[in-house]
């Protein structure tokens, strides 16, 4: 009989920068590791964020074991609220990542998840899968590897990482166990991708210490940090540097304050008595002694400071003088967002500190001489390079070949993309869907591309909307056409161009019919006309009534 194999499934991370989620299956039986969103690309338009199809795990729900959580960024536990609210699993993560996707699941309004603080150490055992955790460093506390036993060999999963001798935190990636697992022999590695394409090593944000120390000391007005909400050990060092030059600190934008809340609970946050103050305490202490730390750093439109840089957050106006620090580099397709804010401060008349002109950022990932480390220290027989854009993994896969990895033993997957594997091989076997899931508001995954194809033709060219009350059976007008038009043309300016409009609109009701046939043919008609005329193709709305 033959041996069962081992299924790992990625259903995001794997193509893109975000909705990190993977699956392990093994006889019939289910591990979730991560669950996290990405932000919108520029064409999709209203669109608030996008999450994994998570329809291959929803449809075999009750094989299910866990879902197991690498570190607490957006990307790794922003889809979280989405998937739990669907299916009842447990959810095992270190207690920094349990206090922030318990802030996620408060704001969904997710209840009665059962949820398990796990340790570096600490060994599980859930059906088939022993799951070992180990520390590793990245740009927040609590991250961890994932070490998975099966009968087929031994799974890594790196979970987001770099080799940072010196972290704020002040505890390193576990380089004893990496160490000790390559000696076990690692059958398959899967390791973060995002900087493959980065030579050397990442620096240590202790340098970044170095030069917030460096800003804070010239700066003569309030000083703004702008960062991922979840970044606290960014906001430890905004903390810190502000105490040491004698500034009080304020807390901007909402998921921004209840993350600050809940590590300073959980004890994350080291903040001196009287250091924090709220935004409305700040009003009246002088310039030189506010600090602002706050969300905006990847341009989100209703954040606190993109709302700053338009004039649009009334607790705080933006002042010639005040020195601003964007403590991130934008995710790839958030660059025009990023800039057109950064832009909007200059003209404020701040002084802004951003990572071209500073550098005001560090990388939570490793470079490429760490992931050839990592490479080196684990030995895998085989390895799929995850967490990046193809062109990451292709690169993290030339890497791999460059330290012994054989090539036939790589494998450079997309997300959908099913492997399956025993103790001596491994192949492609199949996809799964892998559709991204726009959420717009409350609606997840009910706009589809029909939907934003409509919404890019009325960014473009604008609508023009045909109002027609036709008598039934005879198709008598009896009242229009009306025509509405938004983003087409200047309608005090376009006269003329209505009112032969109005003209192609009565031709084509003169030969009758339903007001389905007579809406269709409005429709064709308009298209050819207004093409012909103006060179444009707005969305055209036929609305025939039967009366």
């Amino acid at each position: 009989m033959a041996k069962k194999k081992l299924k790992v499934i990625p259903l995001g991370g794997l193509g893109q920068i975000g909705k990190n989620m993977m699956v392990l299956e093994y006889a019939d039986q289910m591990l979730v590791i991560d669950a996290g969103l990405m932000f919108p690309e520029n064409e999709m338009l209203g669109i608030d964020i996008v999450i994994p199809d998570m329809s291959y795990v929803l449809e075999r729900k009750d094989k299910v074991l866990a879902v197991i959580v690498t570190h607490g960024h957006e990307d790794h536990i922003g889809a979280l609220p989405y998937l739990l609210s669907q299916i009842k699993v447990p959810v095992y993560a270190t207690r920094l990542t349990q206090g922030l996707i318990e802030v996620k699941l408060r704001e969904s309004r997710v209840s009665d998840v059962e949820q398990h603080i796990i340790r570096p150490g600490d060994v599980l055992t859930l059906g088939p899968f022993n799951i070992e955790f180990f520390h590793v460093s990245h740009s927040i506390p609590d991250g961890v590897g994932l070490a998975i036993q099966t009968e087929v060999g031994l799974v890594m999963h790196s979970g987001d990482f770099k080799f940072d001798h010196s972290p704020v935190d002040g505890q390193p990636t576990d380089f004893a166990k990496l160490a000790e697992l390559g000696k076990k022999g690692v059958l398959l590695l899967l390791s973060d991708s995002t900087n493959a394409e980065t030579p050397g090593y990442t620096p240590s944000e202790t340098k970044l210490a170095r030069i917030f120390e460096s800003v804070f000391s010239r700066a003569r007005g309030r000083i703004i940090v702008a960062t991922f909400a979840s970044n606290i050990s960014r906001i430890q060092q905004v903390i810190s540097t502000a105490q040491q030059y004698g500034r009080y600190v304020a807390v901007a934008g909402r998921s921004m304050s209840n993350n600050v809340r809940m590590a300073m609970d959980l004890g994350y946050l080291q903040v001196p008595d009287g250091v924090l103050l709220s935004i409305d305490e700040i009003q009246n202490l002088p310039q030189n002694q506010v600090a602002i730390v706050c969300t905006g750093s990847q341009g989100e439109p209703t954040s606190a400071l993109v709302r700053m840089a338009r004039n649009e957050y009334a607790p705080i106006s933006l002042l010639p003088g005040d020195t601003v620090i964007v403590s991130a580099t934008p995710i790839p397709g958030n660059e025009e967002l990023v800039n057109r804010t950064i832009n909007n401060l200059f003209r404020l008349g701040a002084e802004v500190f951003y990572d071209e002109l500073l550098d005001v950022h560090v990388s939570g990932h490793g470079c490429q001489e760490e992931l050839k480390l990592m490479l080196n220290m684990t030995r895998p027989k085989f390895f799929v390079p995850i967490h990046g854009e193809y062109r990451h993994l292709v690169l993290h896969a030339r890497l791999a070949e460059e330290v012994g990895i054989l090539r036939q033993n790589i494998f450079v997957l997309e997300s959908g993309q099913m492997l399956e594997l025993d103790q001596n091989s491994a192949q492609i076997a199949g996809t799964v869907s892998d559709e991204y899931v726009l959420v717009d508001g409350l609606g997840v995954g009910d706009i589809t591309e029909v939907v934003l194809e409509d919404r890019r033709l009325l960014s473009r060219n604008g609508f023009l909307v045909v109002t027609l009350v036709i008598e039934r059976g005879t198709g008598r007008i009896l009242s229009g056409p009306e025509i509405v038009s938004r983003g087409f043309v200047y309608v005090r300016e376009s006269e003329d161009l209505f009112e032969r409009v109005r003209t192609e609109v009565l031709k084509a009701a003169k030969e009758g019919g339903n007001r389905i046939l007579l809406g269709n043919r409005i429709k064709d008609a308009l298209t050819r006309f207004i093409y012909n005329e103006t060179r444009r193709r707005p969305l055209i709305l036929p609305v025939v009534m039967e009366v």
